[in-house]
C-alpha cells in the first residue's frame, strides 16, 4: 500500500488516500502506462526519421544565442506570450493550457505522494493545493467548450476542421469530467470534512449521495480506470495528432530566427550553383521543412494576409498545410530508399509524381503574396512563411524565366536605366533643380546621404515628398548629400519577385558608389529601401547606419531643430506600412510627428499597428497587375473611408501611390487625400509645397 494510505487524516492534516479503492490495480495501471509511453516514443523516433529524412543545411545557427532561444521557449511555450497577442483566442488556448498543465503537475503530485511522500503535502497545502486542481480542472472544460463554440458553432473563417481537431478536445474534456466524476464518487464515499476544498467534486458528491456506497464504490473503479485509459490513450495519440505542436511547436519557439526582422538568405554562390531557389520538396532547407509540421492550423497568419482576405487563392496557413501533405508523402518514400541503399551507395530515390510548383503549389499561390509579413508577426511558433515563397519564385524567375510579363519589363527596366519605370537615369537627379542640393560627387564632407529611391527621383508624386524632405533637412541645417546620376534602384521589387541575380548586382553597383565616397550614415523616405539597405546591404559589404525620415523628423523634432508653427486642419488617419511597421516596428515616430502638428486630430483606422492592413503593393505586387478578387488598396482604403479621415497620413512612396488609386476607384479623390508624413511637416513649417514637376513617371 502507498505512502499516502498509512497517513492519518484529519482536521490540520488534511489530505487524501492516493490510490484509494484502485490499490489492487497499480501494475496493471503501469503495464498500460508503459505500452502508451512506447506508443508515443516510437510516434517521436518516426517522426524525427522524417524530420531528418530531407531539406538542405539549414544556413542559419538555430542554436546559437542559448539564453535568448531559452528565454523565448519560457515567454512563448511556457507562458505563452505571443499566442495572447490575439486575446480571444489566446485565453481559449490558456485555459486548455494552464488548465492542462497544472493538471498534469498535480498528477505528478500525486504519484509521488502516493510512492515516496512529500513533507507537508498534508494540512493547508493540501487543501490549497486540491482547490487548484478543481479551478485549473473547470479551466479546462470552460476553454474546450469556448473552443468547440468557435470551431462547430461560430465556424470561424480561419479555423478548418478536420477529425483529429475534435478528437483531440474529446479527449481533454473526457479527461477532466471523468476525473471530475471521479473525486466526487470518492468524496461522496468517503466524506471528508474538508471536502469544500474540492468545490466540483463536493458538488458531484452531492448528486451522487442518492446512490449506495456500494454502487458509487463499483462505480468509481469503473471510472477510475476510463479515466486512467483515456489519458494513456492521450498520450499515445499525441505524436500522431495536433496534439505534437506541444513538441514542434515549443522546438519552433526556440529555433527561432535570430536575423533581423524580414532579411532574407542570399544567393551566395551564383558562379558554382547548379540550381537556384526551390523547385522541389528537398531544395527547401530541414528547418522550412519543419515549420510545416509545427504549424498548429491556427489561421491567425491567415486572418490579416491581405491576398487571402481580398479573394486571392493564398491562405499562409494552406501553403504550409499543403508542403507538409506533401512532405508527409514524400519523407516515406525517401526513408524507404535509404534503407535500402547499400552502405556509401547513393540512395535511389524516386521522383515524385506530384510537382511542389503548380501541383502542390498553385502559382496564382505563390504571386499573389505581397511579403506584408503579417503572417510571420503573428504566428504564435514563429514560421517563416515569406523566405519559402522568395525560395520558390527564384527557382521560377532564375530557372525556368517564367514570371508575369510585367515583372519582365520592370526587370528590363531595372537592369538597363536602374528604375522600374525605365526613365532615363541621367534624369535621376532632376528634381534637384533650384534647391541647391549638391551630389557627393561634388562634395562628399557630409552627414547622411540621402538615398532618394527610384520613386522619389522619377514619380512625379514621389518627387513632392522628396522635395519636402530636402527643404525640411535643409531648413534643420542637416548636413547631407545625395548620390544624383550615380544613385541606382535600391533592388528590393527584383530580390522579393524571385529576380536575386538582378538584384545582387543593384546592390553590388551600390555599395562600389557609396563606399566609395565613405557613406557611414544613410536616410530613405521609402521603407522598402530602408529596409533593404539596413538589413540585406550588410550580407554584400554594404554596412551603414540606416534611418527612415520618420525618425529623422520625429528627432529633429524632439531636439526643437524645426519648428511646426502653422495649423494643418483636418483628421488625419495614419497607415503603417508593412516594411516600416511589420518589418522594422517603426510605430511611435510616425504618430508622434503627426501629433506634434498644430490642427492635427487623429483616429485610427480598426486595422493598425503590427494588425495594419497591406496597400498592395509589396512583394513587387506593386508592378503587377491584380486580375483576381478585390484590389487590396481598395480595401485600405475603404477601411480610411470607414473612420471618415480627411487625409490619409502615410510614410511610404508604394503606400502613397496606392492609397491615392484607391481614393480615386472610389471616387473619393475631392473628399480625401493621401499625403506623405514630409509633406504635413514642410507644410506645418511653413516652407509651402513644392511645385508639382512637369512631367510625369509612366503608370505602373
Amino acid at each position: 500500500m502507498g505512502h499516502a494510505a498509512k497517513q492519518v487524516f484529519g482536521i490540520g492534516h488534511e489530505g487524501r488516500e492516493i490510490f484509494w479503492n484502485a490499490h489492487s490495480f497499480e501494475i496493471a495501471l503501469y503495464v498500460f502506462a508503459v505500452i502508451a509511453i512506447v506508443i508515443f516514443v516510437y510516434g517521436i523516433y518516426r517522426r524525427w526519421q522524417m524530420w531528418t529524412a530531407m531539406g538542405k543545411a539549414e544556413p542559419e545557427n538555430r542554436n546559437d544565442r542559448r539564453g535568448e532561444r531559452i528565454k523565448s521557449l519560457i515567454l512563448n511555450a511556457g507562458l505563452q506570450f505571443k499566442t495572447f497577442k490575439d486575446v480571444y483566442p489566446g485565453i481559449v488556448h490558456g485555459l486548455i493550457f494552464f488548465g492542462f498543465a497544472v493538471l498534469l503537475l498535480g498528477a505528478a503530485v500525486d504519484a509521488i505522494e502516493g510512492h515516496i511522500g512529500i513533507p507537508g503535502y498534508h494540512g493547508s497545502f493540501y487543501l490549497w493545493f486540491s482547490l487548484a486542481l478543481d479551478i485549473f480542472g473547470l479551466f479546462v472544460i470552460i476553454g474546450v467548450i469556448l473552443a468547440v463554440s468557435r470551431r462547430y458553432i461560430q465556424k470561424i473563417d480561419r479555423l478548418d476542421n478536420i477529425a483529429d481537431d475534435w478528437i483531440t478536445l474529446v479527449l481533454i474534456l473526457a479527461i477532466v469530467v471523468t476525473g471530475f466524476i471521479v473525486e466526487g464518487l470518492r468524496i461522496a464515499v468517503t466524506d471528508p470534512s474538508w471536502a469544500l476544498w474540492s468545490p466540483i467534486g463536493f458538488l458531484l458528491a452531492n448528486i451522487f449521495h442518492g446512490i449506495s456506497i456500494e454502487t458509487m464504490g463499483i462505480l468509481h473503479k469503473v471510472i477510475w480506470w476510463i479515466h486512467a485509459f483515456i489519458g494513456m490513450a492521450f498520450v499515445a495519440y499525441i505524436p500522431y495528432s495536433k496534439m505534437l505542436h506541444i513538441i514542434t511547436g515549443a522546438a519552433n519557439q526556440y529555433m527561432k530566427t535570430s536575423k533581423p526582422a524580414g532579411m532574407l538568405e542570399p544567393i551566395r554562390d551564383f558562379e558554382n550553383a547548379e540550381t537556384f531557389g526551390v523547385g522541389q520538396l528537398e531544395d527547401f532547407t530541414w528547418k522550412q521543412i519543419f515549420d510545416s509540421d509545427a504549424c498548429t492550423r491556427c489561421g491567425r497568419c491567415q486572418d490579416g494576409c491581405p491576398a487571402y482576405l481580398s479573394g486571392k487563392p493564398l491562405s499562409p496557413k494552406k501553403l504550409l498545410q499543403d508542403i507538409k501533405t506533401h512532405w508527409l508523402e514524400r519523407a516515406p518514400v525517401v526513408i524507404k530508399a535509404k534503407k535500402a541503399a547499400g552502405v556509401g551507395e547513393e540512395p535511389q530515390i524516386p521522383e515524385s509524381e506530384k510537382a511542389l510548383l503548380g501541383d502542390v503549389i498553385d502559382m496564382h499561390e505563390l504571386w499573389a503574396c505581397t511579403n506584408c509579413m503579417y503572417c510571420m508577426e503573428h504566428c504564435p511558433v514563429f514560421n517563416e512563411h515569406i523566405p519559402k515563397i522568395v525560395d520558390m519564385r527564384q527557382y521560377k524567375v532564375l530557372m525556368e524565366a517564367d514570371f508575369a510579363p510585367e515583372l519582365q519589363l520592370t526587370y528590363r527596366n531595372m537592369e538597363n536605366n536602374s528604375n522600374p519605370w525605365g526613365i532615363g537615369a541621367h534624369m535621376r537627379a532632376d528634381w534637384t533643380e533650384g534647391l541647391d542640393i549638391k551630389p557627393l560627387s561634388e562634395d562628399s564632407n557630409v552627414e547622411y546621404l540621402f538615398y532618394v529611391g527610384c520613386s522619389g527621383s522619377f514619380d512625379d508624386r514621389g518627387k513632392k515628398v522628396t522635395i519636402a524632405f530636402a527643404k525640411i533637412l535643409k531648413a534643420a541645417g542637416v548636413s547631407f548629400g545625395i548620390l544624383g546620376t550615380e544613385e541606382g534602384c535600391c533592388g528590393d521589387s527584383a530580390m522579393r519577385g524571385g529576380n536575386e541575380y538582378l538584384y545582387q548586382t543593384l546592390v553590388q553597383m551600390n555599395i562600389e558608389v557609396m563606399n566609395g565616397y565613405g557613406v557611414k550614415k544613410i536616410i530613405a523616405t521609402c521603407p522598402h529601401g530602408y529596409n533593404a539597405l539596413k538589413k540585406d546591404y550588410p550580407h554584400f559589404g554594404g554596412n551603414y547606419e540606416v534611418y527612415h525620415h520618420t525618425e529623422i523628423l520625429a528627432d529633429l523634432i524632439s531636439r526643437n531643430k524645426i519648428r511646426l508653427t502653422k495649423p494643418v486642419q483636418g483628421l488625419f488617419t495614419y497607415h503603417d506600412s508593412c516594411f516600416l511597421g511589420r518589418y522594422n516596428h517603426i510605430y511611435e515616430e510616425p504618430r508622434k510627428i503627426l501629433g506634434s502638428v498644430p490642427g492635427v486630430r487623429m483616429v485610427e483606422m480598426k486595422r493598425n499597428l503590427d494588425k495594419s492592413f497591406c496597400c498592395g503593393a509589396g512583394g513587387a505586387r506593386m508592378w503587377m497587375e491584380e486580375d483576381i478578387g478585390e484590389r487590396i488598396n481598395d480595401m485600405r482604403t475603404d477601411q480610411a473611408i470607414e473612420v471618415k479621415a480627411d487625409q490619409i497620413a502615410v510614410a511610404c512612396p508604394f503606400c502613397l501611390t496606392m492609397m491615392s488609386d484607391g481614393l480615386k476607384d472610389r471616387s473619393m479623390e475631392e473628399k480625401m487625400e493621401a499625403t506623405d508624413i514630409a509633406e504635413i511637416v514642410c507644410e506645418s513649417m511653413g516652407l509651402g509645397e513644392a511645385e508639382k514637376p512637369q512631367e510625369e513617371a509612366p503608370a505602373e
